[in-house]
């Protein structure tokens, strides 16, 4: 099922009221492994790109592909299905369960893949590890700094060692020095996947491997950085 992630003659178009908003307009682009970076001003079509090529939001115009599957023609809980199995998200509000500890956090996407429970702890200690967090692996988020929620946003976002990571802004709340951290767990983690990075932290968008730049809804740019990022 997995290959680049394709958007083909991509659109999205509102209305409000008597008058018709283009969100995103022509947008073609095949996403693959290795990180790419969206930038643009806000009102560019970021966000609205991203929603569209993970299946949140369904597009006037054009399609998404993930290899030959045509997303757009999934139905809600088939996308959804997609996006449990093959996609794992990191946005600026870490959107924690408030309710569970991390690990139980980090666990959850399995729990939904239906993984043993036993399998699931182990799963979720090791990613916490890995991303510098397990002796918080028993608090709750209220206790966690910024720094750390994102941390485990991201193991949680990697639970079932998705081929797609999604990222909107997720650095955009955080201190100097979580920032780095978390923007270096990233593209570790986006080296052997498909990372699409939605930022307007230029820094950060200099670190992918490319970089999109979205102006009025269109791509008017494609960049790949120099090896000093």
């Amino acid at each position: 099922m997995m290959g680049a992630v394709r958007a083909e003659n991509l659109g999205k178009r509102y209305r409000q009221g008597e008058k018709e908003v283009v969100a995103l307009e022509g947008f073609t682009f095949a996403f693959p492994q290795g990180s790419t970076a969206v930038v643009g001003p806000s009102g560019s079509g970021k966000t609205t790109l991203l929603n569209l090529l993970a299946g949140f939001d369904l597009p006037t115009e054009g399609g998404v592909y993930l290899g030959e599957v045509a997303l757009h023609r999934l139905s809600e809980d088939e996308r959804a299905e997609v996006r449990l199995r093959h996609m794992g998200f990191v946005f600026q509000q870490w959107n924690l369960i408030p309710t569970l500890t991390a690990w139980e956090n980090v666990a959850f996407p399995l729990f939904l893949a239906g993984l043993p429970p036993r399998a699931r702890k182990e799963r979720a200690l090791d990613l916490l590890e890995k991303v510098g967090v397990l002796e918080r692996a028993h608090h709750l988020p209220s206790r966690l700094s910024g720094g750390e929620q994102q941390r485990v946003a991201l193991a949680r976002a990697l639970a079932l060692d998705p081929p797609i990571l999604f990222a909107d802004e997720p650095t955009g709340n955080l201190d100097a020095e979580s920032r780095e951290q978390v923007a270096s767990l990233l593209f570790h983690a986006g080296q052997e996947r498909i990372l699409v990075l939605v930022t307007h932290d230029l820094e950060l968008a200099a670190r992918a491997e490319r970089i999109l730049y979205l102006k009025g809804g269109r791509l008017v740019r494609q960049e790949v950085p120099g090896p000093s990022r």
